[in-house]
Formats: C-alpha cells, structure tokens, sequence
C-alpha cells in the first residue's frame, strides 16, 4: 500500500513573529517548508507528497519549491484551522476511490528525521493509527481557575509530535464523525490523533518513540535552538 505524505504548511505562526509566514522563514538557508517537505522526498518508504498552504501562499510555495522535489504532486489550499487543512488534504486524497497510508506533518517541525519516518511507515504495515511520542520530563499539572487541581503520574505522560499515521479510510472516517458532531467545536483537538481517540475510541492509537531534535518552531528562539542543532549535526558528519 502507498504512503502519503501531508506536509500541513497552513498556518500563519503569529507566535513567531515577523512578516514573514513561518513556513516560510529560513533556517539554514532554506525555508521550514523545504526542510519539511526534503525529509519525506528523501525518505525510500514515502510515495507521494501533498503540501498544504494557506491559498494566498500557494505560488510562492510552488516557486520555492520549483519542481525540485519529484515525490510533491500537489500543493493545495489550507482551511481556517489544522482540522480543516487536514480534512482537506483527506478530500483530496479519497477521490481516488483507493485506501492508503497517510502521514500527517506540521511544517513547523523541520528536524523531522529519516529514523522517525521509517518507523511510522513500518508500524503502519501492522497498526491503522499512530502518533510520534517523547516521555515529559517535566511534572504536568492539571488547573483550572488559576489552581493545580490534579498532577498526574509523569510516566503515563507524553509530548505529541509530528508525523502522525492512518490508514486513510480510517481517519477519513473519524473526520466525518467529527463533522456530524455538534458538540465537536468544543473539543479543540489540536492533532488528528485526539480525532481518532475520540471518535473512533475502540481504535488502538500506536506510539512511535520521538526525538528531542524534531522540535516545534514556535517562537524565536526556537529557531536558535534548530540552527544549533543542524551546526551540530553538520559538525558530526564531517
């Protein structure tokens, strides 16, 4: 079965500052996107690349981008939150009436490595959801009202990444339970991973082990920190 590759590029990363999307800043010379999307071309178990951007983007992604990349066959327009550019990315894949494997990557995460793709194309040979997990180092508390109320076991605790994996009849069905929910705007899922646990729960979600390295750029400083760590890479390999 072939593996899809959505590169969610449709976000417009306020939190980083600038007047430049953070899909389109630059690190090491090359942006988020490139970074993201040369991943998966390179990666042998990806068949295929989509790339989802917000619509006023979608020339200038095609020029960066600029046929560089043969795995990409489209870049397609984003919806107004990440379920919505996901549900797209789902419409566009099922036209073709086949089932396929699909990994679901934010472009903010550029450091995505070739170890964490290989392991989610082949845990998909065997699961039909999984999601890329690191243990929390931290103590997580539970609050409300400006209180802790609770502090669960730091060992039943993980940090969500990116990529995250399903067979595509199966998230393309928990989207459509999702959408015939009129309470679904109150859940605020943030990744297609709470998507499937809540509305498709007798669905085992496999974990795939992460990496510090494959960080989120979210704020400045992360993008320091994301420099060092290809400097330090580029320094290993020579």
């Amino acid at each position: 079965m072939r593996t899809v590759a959505v590169v969610l590029a449709g976000g417009s990363g306020v939190r980083l500052g600038g007047t430049t999307p953070k899909q389109l800043q630059l690190l090491a010379g090359r942006t988020l996107l490139e970074h993201c999307v040369a991943a998966f071309d390179t990666a042998p178990g990806v068949d295929e690349i989509v790339v989802v951007m917000p619509a006023g983007l979608i020339a200038e992604a095609t020029q960066i981008l600029g046929g560089r990349f043969g795995k990409v066959s489209q870049i397609i327009a984003g919806g107004a939150d990440r379920p919505g550019s996901t549900s797209r990315a789902i419409d566009l894949l099922s036209r073709g009436g086949e089932d396929c494997h699909v990994l679901f990557h934010d472009a903010a995460r550029p450091l995505v490595d070739q170890r964490i793709i290989a392991d989610c194309v082949a845990d998909l040979a065997e699961c039909e959801a999984l999601g890329v997990v690191v243990p929390t180092a931290d103590t997580i508390v539970e609050l409300a009202d400006g209180m802790m109320t609770s502090i669960p076991p730091r060992e039943s605790l993980g940090r969500c990444q990116t990529p995250q994996g399903f067979r595509l009849s199966l998230i393309r069905r928990a989207y459509q339970l999702a959408a015939a929910d009129r309470d679904s705007g109150a859940l605020k899922a943030t990744d297609d991973c709470g998507i499937v646990l809540r509305y498709l729960p007798d669905v085992p979600v496999r974990v795939v082990p992460g990496s510090e390295r494959n960080l989120k750029i979210t704020y400045p400083g992360d993008l320091r920190i994301a420099e060092a760590a290809l400097a330090e890479a580029a320094d290993q390999s020579t």
